[in-house]
């Protein structure tokens, strides 16, 4: 399964459905999503796993009927296979993606890749660049946190958010000036010495020619990175963003998938034992049943031999008394 969540990129990258950013259609797209690499996870583990572990049940089950056969009396001995009969034990792979992933959140607003966001992110780290933004506006977090975002289709309907009128996008963006400028009215006077010296030095060093270079370069890569930011790459980006989120949840029922395969091995075999018990339990009935069959006849013959025993007694003494009247009263007198 650890395995399979490194190549969950392969299955997602495989799934195709008709996107767009609108939440309705997010919320139908996430949810095929979600069913897609449920049914290809687990059709890979099935392939994987399933005739491994169907060849072991099927080993043992054979090895506790031979065990079992010299119990049984020759007439059970052959109806021994009709108890466990031949058939291919399938394990149930219950992921449950839309309820590990039901918090999935996607971000697919442009974002430019030099940006200043972006390269805090990029050489800071998240958790400083986070502390660094916040320096920068006290409102950071509380900013990102009111844009509206689709939910998963089993966190129920999103929330309906009044789309910002352009009034409050440009305070924000005065507020985010403001801040800016108060922070960097914060520092040192020695420091914005320095800043207005090392940026002299770079205007008579480089010149107004490569500075204006780099800026039209800038603008350009921004641009470019604007213009291809179709739908195509926020559906590439959102299939990246839920492949990180799903490996990290993934991760944590590898050992709850297990258990539960176990479990339906556990009961398989069980289920075996218990019929093959069933039948030595008949066996046993039927048997003590024959036992009590047979010591009432051999009850009967004892009482039959003893009744026999008398009767060939008289029978002797009966004969014994005939040959003495023979020898008394037919016999010739001498």
């Amino acid at each position: 399964m650890g395995e399979e969540i490194n190549r969950l990129h392969v299955i997602v990258d495989e799934f195709h459905a008709d996107f767009h950013p609108s939440p309705q259609v997010l919320k139908i797209y996430k949810s095929d999503l979600l069913a897609h690499v449920e049914h290809g996870m687990g059709k890979n583990l099935a392939f994987r796993c399933s005739n491994a572990i169907n060849a072991s049940v099927q080993s043992s089950q054979e090895y506790m009927m031979e065990s079992m056969v010299p119990l049984l009396p020759s007439t059970a001995q052959s109806q021994i296979h009709m108890l466990v009969p031949n058939r291919t034990f399938d394990l149930s792979y219950d992921l449950n993606c839309a309820a590990i992933c039901s918090d999935f959140q996607e971000n697919i607003e442009f974002q430019f890749s030099l940006g200043w966001k972006a390269l805090v992110h990029r050489y800071l780290g998240s958790v400083n660049a986070q502390k660094a933004l916040r320096l920068v506006d006290p409102n950071f977090q509380n900013s990102r946190s009111v844009v509206p975002v689709a939910q998963t289709p089993s966190s129920g309907p999103p929330s309906i958010a009044a789309p910002p009128s352009n009034e409050t996008a440009l305070m924000t963006q005065e507020d985010l000036m403001i801040a800016m400028a108060t922070n960097l009215a914060s520092l040192t006077s020695r420091t914005s010495m320095s800043v207005i010296v090392v940026g002299g030095v770079m205007w008579k060093t480089i010149g107004w020619r490569i500075i204006a270079l780099s800026v039209s370069l800038y603008g350009l890569l921004y641009l470019y990175e604007r213009l291809t930011w179709t739908t195509k790459a926020k559906e590439r980006a959102l299939k990246r963003q839920f492949v990180e989120f799903a490996s990290e949840k993934l991760q944590l029922i590898v050992s709850f998938t297990s258990a539960s395969c176990s479990h339906q091995v556990q009961q398989e075999m069980a289920t075996t034992f218990a019929r093959l018990c069933q039948q030595v339990d008949q066996t046993e009935k039927d048997l003590e049943a024959n036992i009590c069959t047979l010591t009432a006849n051999i009850d009967q013959l004892e009482t039959v031999q003893s009744c026999s025993k008398t009767l060939r007694h008289k029978a002797t003494e009966l004969e014994l008394q005939l040959e003495e009247f023979t020898k008394q009263y037919l016999e010739p007198q001498q």
